[in-house]
């Protein structure tokens, strides 16, 4: 694929309008704006803070070592429930799960090479399908390298919790472009960081945790978790 090829699908995956299934899932925003803990000021440093404690460091080596072996069924069934293990909050598990679907459903109508297989995996209850495993498998069955994968990892990751911020009124599209404009030079570095062994992997965000487990009591929701 050429550079400018694998520039143009990146960003046709990157896009907030793909329909990645993210769309419907805060990450625990939702909880955290509607019981005062996040506010407009805070949204840069929290934004900073969900990429470098989950995404750095969980997810993106979720994904990449996905990437690695997206033609190695019991690796990939390992990543899957490793994820599993990793996610305390139920409904973020759940989320994960869901927007991992609603991804391959995506790939596999897209006729993206390897998308079917794991569907039918999942379908199969053999494997979780979470998103970050499935993002691995489809990007690399759609032909991009592996930095490419994890810039468009980053970006939609970072793109779900601005979107939800600004549906939810907590800031402004202006300010959501600014804070991820800001965090784009850190996102790069964390991109380019060599892959931790898998028992190195984990997040820390435990505010977020405990938001999403509390979401199911807020009385108004616009999201599912």
């Amino acid at each position: 694929m050429s550079d400018a090829l694998s520039l143009l699908r990146g960003l046709q995956f990157a896009d907030g309008q793909f329909p990645s299934g993210g769309f419907a899932f805060s990450w625990g925003v939702e909880s955290l704006a509607a019981d005062g803990l996040l506010t407009r000021a805070d949204w840069p440093s929290f934004l900073e803070g969900q990429m470098q404690h989950r995404w750095a460091t969980q997810d993106r080596p979720l994904t990449a070592h996905a990437y690695l072996n997206a033609n190695n069924q019991d690796a990939l069934r390992n990543l899957d429930e490793l994820t599993e293990a990793l996610s305390l909050a139920s409904a973020a598990r759940e989320g994960s799960r869901r927007a991992g679907a609603a991804l391959l459903s995506t790939h596999v109508r897209l006729g993206t090479p390897g998308a079917a297989a794991y569907r039918d995996r999942v379908n199969a209850s053999e494997v979780p399908g979470h998103l970050p495993v499935v993002m691995g498998i489809v990007l690399a069955g759609a032909g991009l390298d592996l930095p490419t994968t994890l810039a468009v990892s980053a970006h939609s990751s970072a793109q779900a919790l601005g979107s939800a911020a600004v549906r939810l009124g907590l800031i402004g599209a202006l300010d959501a472009q600014m804070a991820l404009q800001k965090l784009q030079p850190r996102l790069a570095e964390w991109v380019a960081l060599p892959l931790p062994k898998l028992d190195e992997i984990g997040g820390f965000t435990p505010l977020a945790d405990i938001a999403m487990m509390r979401h199911p009591t807020q009385p108004q929701q616009l999201f599912s978790n």
